[in-house]
């Protein structure tokens, strides 16, 4: 282990946030520096228990009491090493994944969980600094050629761990630059974009190409598609839910997905102005979880004059229920960075219309407070009133996968649920086709995507060549702990 008294002699410590006034003046990440001293002591308070329920909180298998020993022996290049082994792009997961893992900590029973992934983005931003992570390219190719759609999390681990095992991969994406979600989808604020530009030139020089303003289906015939050995669906879950009620069709009322991109655009300097610019505006963002956050957190940047988040469900308790026992992930209630910023936060309401003006435009919205019943959300009688809104985001998750162009054209079976149906190698109906991340799954964690990539990796790579090479995290019926 490493430090065996550390667990008794160091307590929790994260990087301070800057502060409120001086990172709304601009996009970068909200976390200060933090110490190396202070860092391999928290990696210090690691128990290396006999079973680190870690290991089950995470679908990577990250071998996460390893590397915490090798921080505090101040061993960072083994370090890295030790983290590359389970996952392709630690500094997605160090920077964006709600961290199952600390969850699941066995310190977490009786004390605070060890800082799981502050230890693990300080491993990869020292080895990027260092030159310790360089292309690794493959010294034999297979000749066999596979094409991945969608540069997602899923699809760029699939692609890293195929182009490694000596295949000509291309990855499509119908943006005009790669990265999916990582890159328009994700605030700045969360994620810096350099750290996902960085990575990519990594893959470009190991042999990926990457092909970006491609829909494929449209600008690429799909018999053109089906005409690579191997393809792997990595298009996520992006069919995104509704809320169909009277006013729906005023202006001023859109899609957290519609939202965010050109928010994104602005901060990366791609965009002058947002044409859905939150400045001066009431701001009400419908949904409670992270893509919510993410709309408070931009709409704050851009000035907005109130911002409000709504939830369905009634407000979490502080601490873990009964209902969510040790090692699973709890419902409690978290402030992010973004609700740090200011807002108000509404829970137990239910949106009953949407309110116009005279111009056809959004001012206001109708709630009311809700109670369950029965598994029901009933409105308590005489709780009516009205929010004033002139922008609306809606950020109530997705259904699954879009069906309209390539799932329609390639006529690959669906589930109930509408996500992509695979076989225990994550082939779908298809022979050579293959999916991976949230378009088989549904809607999860970036986290899982990863481990989605790479398992789907490996059946690729057992179909093309009949070798059992490449690890395999999970099964694609495998699921959190719960």
């Amino acid at each position: 282990m490493a430090d065996p008294k550390g667990f008794l002699t160091t307590t929790r410590e994260e990087p301070k946030r800057r502060p409120v006034d001086l990172r709304l003046l601009d996009w970068r990440e909200v976390y200060e520096d933090f110490a190396t001293t202070k860092l391999e002591k928290q990696a210090g308070r690691c128990m290396d228990c006999g079973i680190p329920f870690c290991h089950q909180g995470c679908p990577l298998g990250n071998l996460i009491p390893e590397w915490n020993t090798l921080v505090w022996r101040d061993d960072w290049r083994q370090a890295i090493d030790r983290l590359h082994a389970t996952n392709n792009f630690p500094e997605f997961t160090g920077t964006l994944c709600p961290a199952p893992c600390e969850t699941a900590c066995v310190l977490g029973i009786n004390d605070d969980p060890v800082t799981i992934k502050r230890v693990e983005i300080s491993i990869v931003d020292r080895a990027f600094a260092e030159g310790w992570i360089t292309p690794e390219v493959p010294a034999v190719r297979t000749g066999k050629k596979v094409a991945v759609v969608g540069s997602g999390p899923s699809g760029l681990a699939a692609a890293q761990q195929l182009t490694r095992a000596g295949h000509s991969v291309v990855v499509y994406e119908r943006a005009d630059k790669i990265g999916g979600l990582l890159r328009y989808g994700i605030p700045e604020f969360k994620m810096e974009k350099s750290r996902l530009d960085r990575r990519l030139a990594q893959m470009e020089a190991e042999g990926t190409e990457f092909r970006a303003s491609v829909n494929v289906g449209a600008d690429l015939p799909i018999a053109d598609l089906l005409a690579h050995d191997a393809v792997v669906l990595a298009g996520g879950a992006t069919d995104w839910r509704d809320l169909p009620i009277s006013g729906r069709e005023l202006d001023g009322i859109h899609q957290a997905m519609e939202f965010l991109p050109p928010a994104n655009r602005v901060a990366s300097g791609e965009l002058e102005k947002s044409p859905f610019d939150a400045s001066g505006l009431d701001v009400v963002v419908i949904g409670g979880g992270d893509t919510g956050a993410d709309c408070v957190g931009t709409s704050h940047r851009q000035g907005a004059r109130s911002v409000t988040q709504l939830e369905i469900m009634p407000k979490p308790p502080e601490s873990r229920s009964d209902a969510h026992p040790w090692p699973t992930y709890p419902m409690i209630y978290r402030v992010s960075s973004a609700h740090e910023e200011g807002g108000e936060r509404l829970y137990a309401v239910n949106t009953q219309e949407f309110l116009g003006d005279e111009s056809g435009r959004v001012r206001a919205l109708k709630l009311v407070e809700v109670r369950n019943e029965g598994g029901k959300f009933v409105p308590v009688e005489g709780s009516e009133r009205e929010l004033p809104a002139q922008l609306v985001l809606l950020a109530m998750g997705f259904l699954g996968p879009q069906k309209q162009g390539l799932l329609e054209d390639l006529g690959v079976e669906l589930d109930g649920r509408g996500n992509v149906v695979r076989d225990k190698a994550f082939k779908t109906s298809l022979d050579n086709v293959f999916v991976a991340g949230d378009m088989g799954r549904g809607q999860s964690l970036i986290v899982w995507a990863i481990a989605e990539g790479r398992s789907a990796a490996a059946g690729v790579d057992a179909f093309l060549t009949g070798r059992d090479f490449l690890p395999a995290p999970i099964a694609p019926t495998d699921r959190p702990i719960a």
